[in-house]
């Protein structure tokens, strides 16, 4: 009798070297939290701002998303926004329908609905609403010119915009 030759040892885990990204350490809890809102894509819980856009994400977050028999296909998004908000914000439903609808690819959002709060919002998370960003510092004019010297040649507007927005920043952070 022969014997089988023993299958090769498995591979141990190696973990990963040097730095990993904070959204590869988050990916997993963020999906079960989310599945567990009926949220089945989670890009649209991070990238929220980017979904709804800047104005809207500043006085709304997404609460659940919800699967009802009666209303046949597609689900109800459950918004939550404060109540001095609301008028504006069901004013903009059917464009932030669409855009939703685009994050998930499909129609899976056939209803939207608001959830009027306080400005803390719930007690279950306490979702503090952004604030309006803060006013943009003015620029040395020194640091402005020797910015757009640095970006000087560039054919591209788009790219000689960005690079002189590097160096500004890069020319204006503090030494400390």
């Amino acid at each position: 009798m022969t014997r089988a030759p023993a299958p090769p040892p498995a591979k141990p885990n190696r973990r990963m070297r040097g730095f990993e990204a904070a959204a590869g350490l988050l990916q997993d809890r963020i999906r079960k939290a989310g599945e567990k809102r009926g949220f089945a894509v989670t890009r649209l819980l991070t990238h929220w701002p980017e979904v709804a856009g800047e104005d809207l994400a500043r006085i709304t977050r997404p609460v659940k998303v919800g699967y009802g028999a009666r209303e046949g296909f597609g689900a109800t998004l459950t918004i939550l926004v404060s109540s001095a908000h609301a008028p504006l914000v069901q004013m903009q439903l059917p464009a932030l329908k669409e855009r939703v609808n685009a994050c998930y690819g499909y129609a899976a959002i056939h209803r939207i609905t608001l959830t009027q709060t306080a400005p803390s919002g719930f007690a279950e998370g306490q979702a503090l609403f952004d604030p309006a960003p803060p006013a943009p510092r003015p620029v040395d004019p020194a640091v402005k010119a020797r910015a757009a010297e640095t970006a000087d040649g560039v054919q591209d507007e788009g790219l000689k915009a960005a690079l002189e927005r590097l160096a500004q920043n890069f020319l204006s952070r503090s030494k400390a």
